[in-house]
């Protein structure tokens, strides 16, 4: 019997605002990490067309790249698309332990390297997706934790663990994460004109570059291994930022956000080389001489998105001052809901 269903998922991207590089271990479990991030209106999106031929098509529609495999146990991890290869391996391990015949096509709002937690967020639609095909017993928690051990356990990809929770519940949330893989999500309630005036103040520009954040990752990891004291500092001063970032955001205390963000852009700087470098500098110079409180590269640093500050009619000032590095302002909202999925 041919199944003609489609099935979907969609699973929004982030902002980091503030806690970044504090959901990583070892700092994480030795410490205890915090986080606030906010999901914003782009995303990560799969569909899944049950197939009854034996095979399996994996298509990347934003790359664009297509590959296709007879359905197997477990497909072989060899630097091609190994994110989703990793997830059916997953799935097949352990949920339907046959092999499954499929096509799967993908599509991210955002590059590769943005900071906006691309990755995860797709692991966390395409497990959504598969979740919803073969309705999978997975809970926010139990989903975003397996996203999280596909990509750091399975694939070994260095990373954190605020972008799976994030993409699974959505929302504007605060996050602490504690050792033994515990993490225990906080959404903030926050009165809607707080929200719609800070989406109006904080504009999201992509330098047009990326970066490979695993890179500045490890070398954060080893600097806490290391006792490294001006790293460990940082970390501290940015979980501090997370709590400040919290009542700024739930009292409406709005232009302090300005110079919270700035506060932690200075301490995030010093965790690991390469998070900033001179065009980035010169970009945060830019937009701050031009009106903007604070600001900081999303994710990991290096490149990517850079998110500003611009208070009462500062805004239209910095993007014209952002112009002439040739990036781009990118519109959005923030989002209330997180991973979504159904079928038709």
């Amino acid at each position: 019997m041919t199944d003609n269903r489609i099935i979907r998922s969609k699973a929004p991207l982030r902002l980091g605002l503030a806690g970044g590089g504090t959901d990583v271990a070892p700092f994480s479990d030795l410490y205890g990490g915090a986080i606030l991030n906010a999901t914003i209106s782009m995303y990560a999106m799969a569909t899944i067309r049950p197939r009854n031929n034996g095979k399996i098509i994996l298509n990347i529609l934003d790359k664009p790249e297509v590959l296709e495999f007879d359905a197997t146990d477990q497909l072989p991890l060899d630097g091609r698309l190994d994110l989703i290869k990793g997830i059916y391996n997953r799935i097949v391990r352990d949920f339907s332990h046959k092999p499954l015949s499929f096509e799967l096509s993908t599509y991210v709002d955002a590059p590769p390297g943005s900071g906006l937690g691309t990755s995860s967020t797709l692991v966390v639609a395409v497990l959504g997706a598969f979740s919803e095909w073969l309705n999978l017993p997975l809970g926010e928690y139990d989903l975003a934790h397996l996203a999280f051990e596909i990509e750091r356990i399975d694939l070994n990809m260095a990373g954190g663990k605020q972008d799976q929770y994030a993409a699974t519940f959505g929302g504007i949330n605060y996050m602490e994460f504690f050792k033994d893989d515990k993490v225990i999500v906080n959404p903030l309630r926050i009165r809607n004109r707080y929200l719609d005036e800070l989406a109006h103040n904080l504009i999201l520009y992509h330098t047009e570059t990326s970066r490979l954040s695993s890179t500045i990752i490890e070398e954060q990891r080893k600097n806490v291994m290391a006792g490294n004291e001006q790293s460990l500092e940082a970390m501290h001063k940015l979980k501090e930022q997370s709590v400040m970032m919290k009542e700024a955001i739930l009292k409406g205390d709005l232009n302090r956000i300005g110079e919270i963000l700035d506060f932690g852009w200075q301490f995030k700087k010093k965790m690991a080389k390469g998070i900033s470098n001179p065009m980035l500098d010169e970009i945060y110079e830019a937009a701050i001489s031009s009106g903007a409180l604070g600001g900081k590269v999303s994710g990991a640093g290096g490149g990517g998105f850079m998110f500003f500050y611009c208070p009462e009619n500062t805004r239209s000032r910095v993007i014209r001052a952002l112009d002439k590095f040739g990036g781009q302002t990118k519109r959005y909202e923030f989002t209330g809901k997180g991973l979504r999925t159904w079928t038709i």
